[in-house]
């Protein structure tokens, strides 16, 4: 029987093996089929489907969620990944909308064979694009957190955009903002609480909207969906 996977972080300035276990089952007679790349910010959710939902033979692989800030990296950083490791699996697939790539990610795909998300952002893929237009709609300036950048946003937003030594700088991303909408993947108070904070820190008014992780498990492709 497989060992119990983890995910596997690739660091931003990664670019050959990290010679790390992955968490596979070396022995031939439990392959390990299928890939998935995922940005960092779903491996909690990625982690949680896979017990629920039994992906016996599925490897978890993270690219750094700082990429949130630097987007233009990970199209190069994922074909890396993917080349790296193709040969090994059955089926490769990444988990990452667009991601603010402008089709940089969907490049890759079309140069490896990959598949990936449907639609631009997790988001959209959490909430469920029809939910996610509604919002949008409702309040163009909203600004979206989910269950891991209400959890991180001191350290990829207030740190990641250097918030805290220049002040000034809040107004230049963040003025255009009315809302910060919290999708919450679980129920966790804590986090409805940082999420509460977070936008007193931006001066926005707040929303929390529950997403679970239905539209992510009905967003993945069946075939990667083995149940036991």
């Amino acid at each position: 029987m497989a060992k119990s996977a983890r995910a596997v972080i690739i660091p931003i300035s990664q670019s050959g093996r990290d010679g790390r276990d992955d968490g596979r089952d070396k022995s031939p007679a439990t392959p390990a089929t299928t890939l998935v790349i995922a940005c960092g910010a779903l491996a909690r959710e990625l982690m949680a489907l896979k017990h629920q939902v039994g992906w016996e033979q599925m490897t978890l692989r993270c690219l750094d969620a700082r990429l949130h800030n630097r987007p233009e990296k990970i199209p190069a950083l994922l074909e890396t990944t993917i080349r790296q490791h193709q040969a090994d699996y059955d089926q490769v697939f990444v988990a990452y909308g667009d991601c603010g790539t402008s089709g940089g990610i969907d490049a890759v795909l079309a140069r490896t064979g990959a598949k990936r998300l449907p639609g631009p952002h997790c988001y959209s893929i959490f909430a469920g694009e029809e939910t996610f237009v509604r919002l949008s709609e409702e309040e163009p300036g909203s600004f979206y957190l989910t269950d891991f950048l209400a959890r991180h946003f001191k350290r990829l937003v207030i740190e990641g955009l250097q918030l805290g030594t220049y002040p000034e700088l809040k107004a230049t991303f963040f003025g255009n903002y009315k809302r910060l909408v919290y999708l919450s993947q679980s129920r966790d108070e804590r986090l409805q609480v940082l999420a509460r904070q977070a936008a007193d820190f931006l001066g926005l008014e707040y929303m929390h909207h529950h997403t679970g992780l239905g539209n992510l498990e009905a967003a993945l492709p069946s075939r990667l969906i083995a149940r036991g």
